[in-house]
């Protein structure tokens, strides 16, 4: 699970996790780019509608959270890296680092 929090690309993941994490990070980063030919591919790779439904629910829940605490300014709880620190991006660096 390390390897998948440090770098999902470099942790060896089965190629159906692998897609799974592709496109976590593509409707994360770029959700106006998602569409009818990601939710094929994820059917391509053995996921029925319902956990492609379930991972959209998952993925977007922990987006909007994130969203309203960076807007609001709130600090992560002390059990993320960086808890005290002031907002942390994915992979444990403060935010602005990279």
């Amino acid at each position: 699970m390390a390897a998948v929090k440090e770098d999902w690309r470099k942790a060896g993941l089965a190629p159906r996790d692998a897609l799974l994490c592709e496109y976590a990070e593509k409707l994360t980063r770029a959700p106006a780019e998602c569409g009818a030919a990601d939710v094929a591919a994820l059917r391509a790779a053995g996921f029925d509608d319902r956990a492609i439904h379930d991972a959209v629910q998952v993925i977007a829940y922990f987006n909007y959270i994130n969203r309203v605490a960076d807007a609001l300014g709130t600090d992560p709880e002390e059990f993320f890296p960086g808890g005290s620190k002031g907002p942390v991006a994915i992979g444990g660096a403060p935010r602005g680092s990279a």
